[in-house]
């Protein structure tokens, strides 16, 4: 399964919507998907104010599912919140990732989406806490060469879940 990565528009806001608003993306990934909401979160960074990656994964022209990267150093709560459950390296990026439509799910279409994102980020060592329950993004992240680095105790992004996360890392070594 190959998987092409481009910019999030302004206009991917219907479809990134729509993703959000399917029940196992949401189950996992909490946000407003109101159009005003979608601006006030990614704008900035769609403007270059903000240095996070927004990317529209596809598959033969069809958007499939939606990512960000980010360097931890510019999430500094965030790298607190990890540090005491490992050494978080200076230069270390983490990433969150969606595959929009059940209908793509189960094709390896989460793997490509991580694996373009680590092939983008490169040689750069690269943390992702998964909430405990979510198996499928576990999954993901071992089929995309990431390790179980450390269990944690972190604020989910559902506040229905528990705070039990596993911590996967990748090392540069493994890019």
């Amino acid at each position: 399964m190959g998987v092409t990565l481009r910019p999030l528009r302004r206009d991917d806001f219907g479809t990134l919507g729509e993703w959000l608003r399917e029940p196992l993306v949401h189950e996992w990934w909490h946000d407003d998907p109101d159009p005003v909401a979608l601006e006030q979160q990614y704008g900035a960074a769609i403007d270059g104010r903000e240095p996070t990656a927004l990317r529209i994964g596809e598959h033969d022209g069809v958007p499939v599912g939606f990512l960000q990267w980010y360097l931890l150093a510019d999430e500094p709560d965030y790298t607190a919140e990890l540090t005491p459950f490992l050494p978080i390296p200076h230069d270390a990026w983490s990433l969150d990732y969606l595959v929009g439509s059940p209908a793509h799910r189960r094709q390896g279409v989460g793997t490509a989406l991580v694996q373009a994102a680590v092939a983008t980020i490169g040689a750069s060592p690269i943390v992702v806490p998964v909430q405990a329950g979510n198996f499928a993004s576990a999954a993901v992240l071992r089929r995309a060469g990431f390790t179980l680095a450390a269990e944690a105790d972190l604020e989910p992004d559902n506040p229905g879940h528990s705070r039990a996360h596993l911590v996967f890392t990748r090392s540069p070594s493994r890019a």
